[in-house]
């Protein structure tokens, strides 16, 4: 799930251009175009799921073609609900990205919902009317469907509505994406409308298929154009730090085992290694409360929303980077960045994991000095406070974009999605 989320980011010719665009209504639809760019980037079948474990994390990177930089870090923030909490910047473009997504399940019969909750707020850092907050746009996921779970073909789906709201500008994107009836519709559908929720006016109609072709017709002139061509798109993976300079609780190097069995058609090693995994967990969790210690995201604190909160009105994000980071200084942001985990290749990360034995209540802003004194070890998770003398002119040659069995990850996925217990489909 982690490392799925970066699908959102995996298309630099929509993502980077957004802050450029004067018009505050064409500057809505190009956050509109960027959300659609993302979906096609799906699953090609169905396997056996790799649940997110509580404190993996994956972080990466791109590499853009005018020489800047974009930085993904994300943590399993929570297992009971499962909660997935991530940060994206682009620094020299002002884009900034905080989320949580909280997957949970449904199960209908012969079908598998996963229902998507949780939200996504996007910041232009030099827009707004607020130069402090920036503009911000609150984007939420539509659910996903796996049918045939129990006989017949399975297959993927899209459902629901989505939106994305900027509030400062009072403009509403509603997406429905469509399901394929039993007996009419097509599969991948999508509609929708862009209007202003003060006035009413509904200035664009939303059609086509988010795998596909999607077109945005202008209500006054009627006029319709192609919004975002899926079908011939080629988005850019992230890049990723080599497995053996990953940490033991990051995603790759977590589930590495695990994934090389199921690659290898080999379930009675995958379910070991799995088990292996899930049995860790369990144990750690058992110390945690033979010690009466409290669990803490190591890379996010807890939202300060409320009235007058640095955070007011973005609660639904529950966690937020643990990190204060420069918008207007673009050089201090990127160092900034590089200090909260390893990123790039170079950067060192302390490999120690233990799960602590006493009793010890830590604020969010209290983090980073219980690390320096404890070692640099946060609760219950392995240290990757990193050096960044010199990060920020690193220059990461050695990235790679594939998967930690070195397959190419055009889909962005190290496994396709799959229906759980609990906390909707994984597909790390």
């Amino acid at each position: 799930m982690l490392e799925r989320i970066t699908n959102f980011m995996a298309h630099p010719e929509t993502l980077l251009p957004m802050p450029t665009i004067d018009d505050p209504l064409e500057r809505f639809v190009s956050v509109v175009r960027f959300y659609l760019s993302g979906w096609h980037i799906k699953p090609p079948g169905v396997k056996k799921p790799l649940n997110p474990i509580l404190g993996e994390t994956f972080t990466c990177y791109w590499d853009y073609n005018d020489g800047t930089r974009g930085y993904y870090i994300s943590e399993q923030t929570s297992h009971h609900p499962p909660k997935s909490s991530y940060f994206f910047m682009a620094p020299e473009h002002h884009i900034r990205i905080d989320g949580t997504l909280k997957p949970r399940s449904k199960f209908l019969g012969n079908s598998a919902a996963s229902l998507m909750e949780g939200t996504a707020v996007l910041t232009f850092l030099d827009r707004g009317k607020n130069p402090a907050k920036g503009e911000r746009y609150h984007l939420t996921q539509p659910n996903m469907y796996a049918r045939g779970i129990l006989f017949g073909k399975m297959k993927y789906e899209l459902g629901d509505h989505s939106f994305i709201k900027c509030p400062e500008n009072h403009f509403v994107c509603d997406v429905e994406f469509k399901t394929k009836g039993y007996f009419s519709g097509t599969y991948n559908a999508i509609a929708g409308t862009i209007k202003n929720d003060q006035t009413g006016e509904v200035y664009y109609e939303l059609s086509g298929l988010w795998n596909g072709e999607m077109y945005l017709k202008n209500n006054a002139t009627g006029k319709k154009d192609l919004l975002f061509d899926a079908t011939h798109a080629k988005h850019t993976p992230p890049l990723v730090r080599s497995l053996e300079d990953q940490t033991e609780r990051e995603s790759q190097k977590l589930w590495y085992s695990t994934v090389q069995g199921l690659n290898a058609r080999n379930h009675e090693v995958a379910t070991a290694e799995k088990t292996k995994i899930e049995d860790q967990q369990r144990e750690e969790a058992a110390k945690r409360a033979e010690g009466n210690v409290e669990w803490h995201p190591k890379l996010f604190r807890r939202v300060r929303g409320g009235p007058g909160g640095s955070e007011e009105g973005e609660e639904d994000l529950d966690w937020i980077i643990n990190a204060e980071i420069d918008g207007k200084d673009v050089q201090k942001a990127h160092k900034q960045i590089l200090a909260i985990a390893a990123i790039i290749p170079g950067q060192k990360a302390f490999t120690e994991f233990h799960t602590p034995t006493n009793k010890l209540a830590i604020s969010s802003t209290s983090l980073e000095s219980y690390a320096q004194s404890h070692g640099g070890d946060l609760i219950d998770l392995g240290n990757e406070m990193t050096s960044t003398s010199g990060a920020a002119a690193a220059k990461p040659a050695h990235g790679s974009s594939h998967d930690l069995l070195g397959n190419d990850t055009s889909s962005g996925l190290m496994a396709p999605l799959q229906p759980v217990e609990e906390g909707g489909f994984y597909d790390e």
